[in-house]
């Protein structure tokens, strides 16, 4: 989770979010070397007082200054639509988990399994213990298996939302009516923080999201003790 005064991404914990990071870094190198050229270029114009009588007018220049930008983007533009059909593709998933945003907390329906669903509030402030996480640590966690390919339905029930988890690369809005779809692999365990990305009300920065990343026999284990222990069905 991000730490005070932190400024750069979190750690990844999805192949989605190391090729954002790898792409965010691809074009601070374009970015710091264009600014270091145009930095360079300004400051001799500040500090030269002689001039080329023959660059006022010039053809190859005009080019120069006009192919190259285009250059940089198509170096900038051909990356970014990768990243996007990437972030965009299902790829088989073996479990779907669908989430419905509320004012202000999140449900979830566990949609290959009978009965598993609840409902995630944030901890108040004086309910939560020392070693929580205040504003982020939530009753219920959303505990999915690692190294497995998981699909998300994100919809509302009243308001749109936006359903974010920074580490895993997702954000995907939650609307009333819709379902939109995403899908994510989780590559390690541990605790993933995120919160309603979306101006959504009064408390709209109340609604955190906390996902628990167990192996695949601890998540069997896990979803059997939560069939036996559901509701039995009217």
């Amino acid at each position: 989770m991000a730490t005070w005064a932190y400024l750069n991404f979190q750690d990844s914990a999805s192949p989605l979010m190391e090729q954002l990071i790898f792409f965010h870094d691809h074009i601070m190198l374009v970015i710091v070397l264009i600014v270091t050229f145009v930095g360079y270029v300004m400051s001799t114009l500040f500090f030269n007082s002689f001039i080329n009588r023959y660059m006022l007018e010039n053809q190859p220049i005009e080019v120069i200054w006009t192919s190259v930008p285009a250059l940089i983007l198509i170096f900038i533009a051909l990356p970014s639509l990768r990243l996007l059909y990437l972030l965009d593709e299902v790829n088989s998933p073996s479990m779907t988990l669908k989430t419905i945003g509320h004012q202000w907390y999140w449900s979830y329906e566990y949609s290959d399994f009978l009965q598993v669903e609840f409902d995630s509030y944030m901890i108040p402030s004086n309910e939560l213990e020392t070693s929580g996480f205040r504003l982020l640590d939530v009753d219920n966690r959303t505990v999915l298996p690692m190294n497995t390919q998981i699909r998300v339905l994100i919809t509302a029930a009243d308001v749109i939302h936006s359903w974010t988890v920074p580490s895993l690369g997702i954000k995907a809005d939650a609307i009333p009516g819709r379902l939109n779809q995403s899908s994510f692999l989780i590559n390690r365990p541990g605790l993933f923080y995120g919160q309603c990305s979306e101006i959504c009300g009064a408390n709209h920065s109340f609604m955190p999201i906390v996902i628990e990343s167990i192996s695949i026999n601890s998540f069997l284990n896990w979803i059997s003790l939560s069939i036996e222990n559901s509701p039995n069905e009217p």
